[in-house]
């Protein structure tokens, strides 16, 4: 089973994520940003992962410290997951719809953290959500799971459905992405034999 567990403390925040690659989607979610569950929900589901997060953050300042570092851990525990990547199929990409929405995540865990987010959302928040904590949480993800991920927003006048609709494109881009590839198990996908 490729899982893992990571416990992120610092003065600002106390996070727990624990992940199972191949599971089904079950999840556990106490983040302490009601909107941000929503969103971990959905790569869960769509990314067919068992995530469990559990957060005490310094949601009375703001939301920025606990969904930045909840992107952290859970870029933490996928690296940690995959080990070396061997048997992966390495890249993943999604399209999704909602509504009027349309997004395309692309993704490759390359070793190379780079994140490439073109979004322009149609207001400022979502409900209490500042939506440019968004990009917060997939940058600490990318920077930790050493990954690369392209994030466009192609359409939208809903903001709910612009950034749902990235989230659901995030995780199935991510199960493409961390799937086993049964005509390459145990090799690692790449020519320099190493990512």
């Amino acid at each position: 089973m490729r899982t893992a567990e990571v416990t992120r403390n610092t003065s600002e925040t106390r996070i727990r994520v624990s992940i199972n690659l191949d599971g089904t989607g079950r999840q556990s979610l106490n983040s302490g940003v009601p909107f941000l569950d929503h969103m971990l929900d959905q790569i869960a589901r769509h990314g067919m992962i068992d995530l469990d997060v559990h957060c005490d953050g310094d949601t009375h300042i703001d939301d920025h410290h606990t969904v930045e570092d909840i992107g952290i851990a859970l870029g933490q525990a996928v690296a940690k997951a995959i080990g070396n990547k061997a048997g992966i199929r390495r890249y993943g990409h999604a399209y999704v719809p909602m509504d009027e929405a349309l997004s395309r995540v692309a993704m490759d865990f390359s070793g190379r953290p780079g994140l490439f987010y073109f979004v322009q959302y149609t207001r400022a928040r979502i409900g209490s959500f500042d939506v440019d904590l968004a990009r917060e949480f997939f940058q600490g993800f990318v920077n930790h799971a050493q990954a690369t991920v392209h994030i466009d927003n192609l359409r939208g006048e809903n903001a709910h459905h612009q950034c749902e609709s990235i989230f659901k494109a995030f995780g199935r881009a991510m199960r493409m992405a961390l799937e086993k590839d049964p005509r390459n198990d145990n090799v690692i996908p790449s020519t320099k034999g190493v990512l």
